[in-house]
């Protein structure tokens, strides 16, 4: 297990590869998650290049498809997917995921599961020819959740049933904020295999917010209140042997006001303070 740095995911912005790495080196960051249609468009052995001389890892990738909206997007980005995974793979950085929208006003949650399992089903296969593991996150704020008229998957439980309606190479994004929020515990991570999680991110909660009152968008870096306990979270991924990239995603303002240099140095302190309270190296 080791700590990646996401740069948009902390609201930086970078003008290419060899910067974001350059940001993840000077930082501490062993790892790196990048955007694969730019190591698509490199090469893989450029891309390997620049990695290797910050002594950086390529760590995972966003999932790139549009799958959630028009058929005729979600056709253009399938026709796409085969070169990126391709490409993926021939980095070796054999894990991408995205977020599963918790709820909506227009399918119910019979139609919706359906409507995931029809459009990510195909992209798994992709995926799963070229060697790549796909994680779904859950969203587990009930001020989410509860926003529209049909709740969808927001649970480990929920979303393990959609995993396993699209694919054997699915598995979890798990967040330590949608574990808090879903009011799930250690002994639901325990009940994991280490082969159902695909990557990791660490958030911290506001204090003084009841659990079902959270709102998805304001979060804190790991270890900023301690209302969520990170180092039992980080701890039982050690225990199932988990050896993938950990990365934050704050959604938080004061982040996102700083100077890249400093939301950059902010977030790699905060992960390497959760890391030594969970008695990582």
């Amino acid at each position: 297990m080791y700590r990646s740095l996401g740069p948009g995911a902390i609201g930086v912005q970078v003008s290419s590869l060899a910067d974001g790495l350059d940001l993840a080196a000077r930082h501490g960051f062993a790892g790196y998650h990048f955007g694969i249609g730019e190591v698509a468009a490199m090469g893989a052995s450029a891309a390997l290049e620049l990695a290797e001389s910050k002594e950086v890892k390529l760590s995972g990738w966003g999932f790139p498809l549009d799958f959630r909206g028009d058929q005729g997007v979600y056709d253009e980005g399938m026709a796409e997917l085969p070169a990126l995974a391709k490409a993926a793979a021939a980095v070796g950085v054999l894990r991408t995921a995205t977020w599963i929208m918790p709820a909506s006003d227009e399918r119910t949650y019979q139609e919706n599961f359906a409507f995931h399992v029809e459009r990510l089903k195909p992209a798994a296969a992709i995926l799963a020819e070229h060697g790549i593991r796909f994680g779904l996150e859950y969203v587990g704020p009930k001020t989410l959740w509860d926003s529209k008229q049909y709740s969808f998957a927001h649970t480990m439980e929920q979303m393990g049933e959609l995993c396993r309606a699209i694919g054997d190479n699915m598995g979890f994004l798990l967040d330590s904020w949608h574990w808090y929020t879903s009011h799930e515990t250690v002994a639901d991570l325990r009940a994991l295999s280490v082969n159902q999680v695909v990557d990791v991110h660490v958030n911290d909660a506001p204090a003084g917010v009841a659990i079902d009152e959270q709102v998805d968008n304001v979060r804190d870096l790991p270890g900023a209140t301690g209302v969520i306990d990170i180092a039992v979270f980080l701890g039982a991924l050690q225990e199932m042997g988990y050896d993938g990239p950990v990365m934050v995603e704050p959604f938080n303002q004061r982040v996102r006001d700083m100077e890249p240099e400093d939301a950059v140095a902010a977030t790699g302190k905060a992960l390497a303070g959760v890391w030594e309270q969970a008695g990582l190296s």
